[in-house]
């Protein structure tokens, strides 16, 4: 190892880091660090940062990627409708627009205080799973609750009733770091209420859901599924507490079970099929591989309102739509990481690594030769996330099942462009429900296996929390 600038070296010294041959493990960037996603990276810090094509799509295949975003951010309407190409919302439904939960391609938001609805979070739905159910638990991962289905919509076309209000309250849990300092985080609970059909199902698993960012979604993708068993694999080996599990969920398009890697709980294998779903599920739209409205039977309102299917039963969202929105989904661009040979930065990522906090957030993957998109292919990359299961403990425990998914398990979160989130959604609120306000607070939710990198972080002292924040605000 180089010897440490003299500036680095007080600073590491001051944080506690030790100078000797094999710590600090970091004292300048790796090659190529500031590009997290690669030649696709693009350099842009404003509001806009998250809303870019890859930066090596070349100009022939831009004019795809700007209509599959003007179908991704424009409303879609009622149907019947002159506007035959975006008719057909609903009939029930929690947006009428793909950026209005991903707004600027950006995270979502649990609602605030006075809000009507909760646009930017969701809430799914579920009942025990049972040996009756075996066949929709293959293929969905869950058993719906019989009368609102998977998920809540809390808004509805004209003449249906939406199934209800969304409200959430918190609860102080105060933590103290070793130095005294004492954080108060807050404990989501929700209160579901006005139900348009009725009571639920008494055993009825919640689980609430803020939409996640947009960014690197195709160089997930192109992950190898090898490469992902292998951070399984190592984990497992080395039988320090961490245990990462891969999901295994339904394919629709294949008809059987493949590896899950999107979704708070990997719930779902490919991109397009999330897209599908959520146009199902978030909007009401039918498509070509889900060319049904999601109403249950008890909500006989919803199946016999208008549809905008075309006049020889074509789905709402057309296949071509769909591709659109597909491949612009897949070539939204990473933004380059920030002051990475910064002292702070540099001395934070240290603590990253001392915390433990890498067994999980897997730093870098090379992408498959053959990805879906040329220009995702062979790029290193630098997300941050092994994209598997791992128990996070009971304080974020949802206690709902999703395929091989348990009540305590959530998917490791990518991080790269986490440092923007003020920038691009105007917020700071992180983890699955939206709880923690910034990332301190997110970090100290962790439980589970991540027990012993919380207890870490909880023995930094003020010097050590910010350079470990200004790590993670440079990804």
């Amino acid at each position: 190892m180089p010897p440490l600038p003299l500036r680095l070296s007080a600073l590491f010294l001051a944080l506690g880091l030790s100078a000797c041959d094999d710590a600090p493990r970091f004292t300048q960037a790796e090659p190529g660090e500031a590009r997290s996603g690669g030649s696709t990276t693009v350099r842009k810090t404003d509001q806009n940062a998250f809303s870019l094509p890859s930066a090596n799509l070349p100009p022939s295949r831009r004019v795809d990627f700007s209509v599959g975003n003007s179908f991704f951010r424009s409303p879609w309407v009622i149907a019947p409708s002159t506007t035959t190409a975006r008719d057909g919302l609903g009939p029930l439904f929690n947006t009428n627009a793909c950026q209005g939960c991903h707004i600027k391609d950006g995270r979502g938001h649990p609602p605030g205080p006075g809000d009507a609805n909760a646009v930017s979070m969701l809430v799914r739905l579920s009942i025990p799973d049972a040996p009756a159910y075996a066949k929709v638990i293959e293929q969905l991962g869950v058993v719906p609750e019989p009368v609102y289905g998977g998920q809540f919509q809390d808004m509805a076309v004209p003449g249906v009733a939406p199934e209800g209000k969304v409200r959430v309250d918190y609860t102080p849990v105060p933590v103290r770091f070793k130095d005294g300092t004492l954080v108060e985080l807050r404990k989501p609970s929700l209160n579901i209420t006005q139900l348009g059909y009725g009571p639920m199902h008494p055993d009825t698993r919640f689980s609430a859901r803020v939409a996640p960012p947009m960014i690197g979604l195709g160089l997930l993708e192109a992950i190898p599924e090898e490469a992902i068993l292998a951070n399984a694999e190592t984990q497992a080996k080395a039988k320090n507490g961490i245990a990462g599990r891969p999901n295994h969920v339904w394919d629709d398009a294949q008809q059987k079970t493949v590896l899950g890697r999107f979704g708070w709980k990997a719930g779902q294998p490919n991109l397009n099929q999330q897209n599908v779903h959520a146009f199902s599920g978030d909007m009401g739209l039918t498509t070509s591989l889900r060319p049904f409205d999601d109403c249950t039977d008890a909500q006989t309102a919803c199946k016999q309102a208008p549809n905008g299917n075309g006049p020889n039963g074509e789905p709402e969202v057309s296949d071509n739509i769909l591709r659109l929105v597909l491949f612009y989904t897949r070539n939204l661009a990473v933004p380059a990481r920030r002051d990475v040979n910064a002292p702070e930065v540099l001395a934070g990522k240290n603590l990253f690594y001392q915390a433990g906090c890498q067994s999980c957030h897997t730093p870098q993957y090379t992408t498959a030769a053959n990805a879906a998109e040329p220009e995702l292919a062979n790029q290193v990359i630098r997300p941050y996330s092994d994209l598997l299961l791992h128990d996070m403990g009971e304080g974020l425990a949802d206690n709902r099942t999703e395929f091989q998914a348990g009540g305590r398990d959530w998917r490791t979160p990518p991080l790269w462009g986490i440092g923007l989130t003020q920038a691009v959604s105007g917020h700071t609120q992180f983890l699955h429900d939206g709880r923690a306000r910034n990332l301190l607070e997110a970090v100290l939710w962790h439980g589970g296996e991540a027990q012993a990198a919380q207890q870490q972080v909880l023995s930094f002292n003020v010097e050590q929390r910010a350079a470990l924040l200004a790590f993670l605000n440079s990804l």
